[in-house]
C-alpha cells in the first residue's frame, strides 16, 4: 500500500526540524510498524516551485496544469497514493503551496464534473486524514480546528469528494495539536516552539490506524467488486 504525505510548511531554513516534515516522518513510523509492507511518499511542498491557477480551463482536456510542472508532478504522486495525509501548520490561513496545490486540485475535479456528473477525480473517496498545529498552546490550539482543519476539509469535498477520516465525534476532520511552550531568543527573530512530541505521537496514533484501516476497506471493496 502506497501512503502519500504532504508536509505542506513553507519554512524552508527549518530544514528536517521543520514541523510539518517531523510529523509526516512520524506518521511514517507509525504506518510502517502497523505493516512493513506499506511504503510513505513525503511529499515536501517547501522543495515544489508552484504557480497558482489562472482559470485557462486547459486542464479540462489534458488532466494536468499546462503551466505548472510542479503542480503535476505532486499530484501525479498523490493519484498514484492508496491513501493520503496531509500536515499543515496555520499560516493564514494555510500556507501559499498547499492553497496554490488544493485549488488546482479542485478546478481539475470540478470543470470534469460539471461537464459530466458522474466524472470521479483520481482521488475521489481515497481516505486522509489532516493535521493541522501552529505557534499555540493547548489553549489556542483548538481555534486552529476553523481556519486549517476546514479550509482543507472544503477543498477536498465537493466535488474532489475525498474519504476525509477522523478520529472521533469530537475531531471529525482530523486532529490538532499544540505547543507545549514558545519562547524567544536571542539568536533568532522566530519563536522557539517546543513540542511534546510523545503527546503528538499518541493524537496521531489512532488517526494513522483510521486512515489505514479505511484504506484497506477500500481496496477490498474495488477486489470484490471486479
Amino acid at each position: 500500500m502506497n501512503i502519500a504525505c504532504i508536509s505542506a510548511s513553507n519554512i524552508r531554513h527549518a530544514g528536517d526540524n521543520s514541523t510539518s516534515l517531523r510529523v509526516c516522518r512520524l506518521i511514517q513510523s507509525i504506518a510502517e510498524e502497523i505493516d512493513s509492507g506499506f511504503a510513505v511518499d513525503i511529499i515536501r511542498l517547501v522543495d515544489y516551485r508552484l504557480e497558482p491557477c489562472i482559470g485557462c480551463g486547459g486542464c479540462f482536456r489534458r488532466d494536468e496544469c499546462l503551466h505548472d510542472e510542479g503542480f503535476n508532478e505532486a499530484y501525479g504522486r498523490l493519484a498514484r497514493a492508496d491513501a493520503l495525509f496531509i500536515v499543515s501548520a496555520h499560516y493564514a490561513p494555510i500556507p501559499a503551496k498547499l492553497s496554490m496545490l488544493l485549488e488546482k486540485v479542485e478546478q481539475l475535479a470540478f470543470l470534469k464534473r460539471f461537464h459530466d456528473e458522474s466524472y470521479r477525480s483520481p482521488l475521489y473517496m481515497k481516505p486522509v486524514g489532516i493535521v493541522a498545529h501552529g505557534g499555540g498552546t493547548a489553549e489556542v490550539a483548538r481555534y486552529y480546528k476553523g481556519p486549517v482543519l476546514d479550509s482543507i476539509w472544503n477543498a477536498l469535498s465537493y466535488p474532489v469528494e475525498m474519504g476525509i477520516v477522523g478520529v472521533s465525534d469530537e475531531e471529525p476532520d482530523g486532529i490538532v495539536f499544540p505547543v507545549k511552550s514558545v519562547r524567544k531568543s536571542d539568536e533568532s527573530v522566530f519563536p522557539i516552539q517546543e513540542y511534546d512530541w510523545t503527546d503528538i505521537e499518541d493524537r496521531l496514533r489512532p488517526l494513522v490506524d483510521n486512515v489505514i484501516r479505511h484504506a484497506c476497506q477500500r481496496r477490498v471493496n474495488a477486489s470484490t467488486i471486479w
